[in-house]
């Protein structure tokens, strides 16, 4: 299906103070993102197995536990964005913080401008060496914006949901090398479904027909490659026009 708006990029923001957490997610709201709210450690864990955000803003003074616990099991499992929001402004708060795996610190008070490039900066790095400076990867007749969650092949917009854009996600920003099941399970879903592969063959089956319907070529399926036994691939020498 094509021609309708892809999702915006899904936040989880982990903040307990009501009258803190209120304004800020209606402010991203209002630019565009899905917000998912949470004001404890459990609820910011279960909100993160359940939705596999693309993007989590974290306060570190929680009323259950440290924010840092939510930073390291994130980082068990996935390489999604940290951008911890918080009134520890001491040096050593923050290079804590960054050395155990988050991504960004901004110090509170903050003003929503600096908050909202902070987001997208991180979105475009979410990519890793793929992203380009307009944060896009492009491979062949593929092309992903990491911020805006949108996919065009040869310029038409394709719809695809959450977990088939996190796939193809996953795969794009590691071209030409194999990508174990384990590992695209364990980032899409999470660690509960880690042997769980029959996911894998639907979602990636899914994925090859959206492609094939905005691209009859078949130029835009030939760039998945699987690996018998291990995984997938995306190549990174797309096949050239028949």
């Amino acid at each position: 299906m094509t021609g309708v708006a892809a999702p915006a990029a899904h936040l989880l923001f982990v903040e307990d103070d009501d009258a803190t957490r209120a304004p800020i997610a209606a402010n991203l709201a209002a630019h565009g993102y899905r917000v998912v709210e949470a004001a404890t450690a459990g609820e910011a864990t279960r909100a993160w197995d359940a939705q596999r955000p693309d993007l989590i803003l974290l306060d570190l003074g929680l009323p259950d536990r440290d924010g840092l616990t939510i930073v390291r099991r994130v980082r068990r499992e996935a390489t999604t964005p940290i951008l911890i929001l918080s009134a520890r402004g001491e040096e050593h708060d923050r290079v804590t913080a960054l050395e155990q795996g988050a991504d960004d610190y901004l110090t509170k008070p903050f003003g929503l401008a600096e908050l909202r490039a902070r987001i997208t900066a991180l979105l475009r790095r979410a990519g890793g060496g793929a992203v380009d400076g307009a944060g896009q990867m492009t491979i062949g007749p593929v092309t992903m914006d990491v911020a805006r969650r949108e996919v065009h092949v040869n310029g038409r917009l394709v719809e695809l949901t959450p977990r088939e854009h996190e796939l193809l996600k996953v795969l794009m920003s590691r071209p030409g090398t194999v990508v174990t099941r384990g590992r695209l399970l364990r980032a899409v879903w999470g660690t509960g479904y880690s042997e769980e592969s029959h996911y894998l063959h639907v979602y990636v089956s899914r994925l090859r027909r959206k492609l094939a319907e905005a691209d009859p070529s078949g130029r835009a399926t030939d760039l998945f490659v699987a690996e018998p036994g291990v995984g997938y691939r995306v190549r990174d020498d797309p096949p050239d026009d028949a």
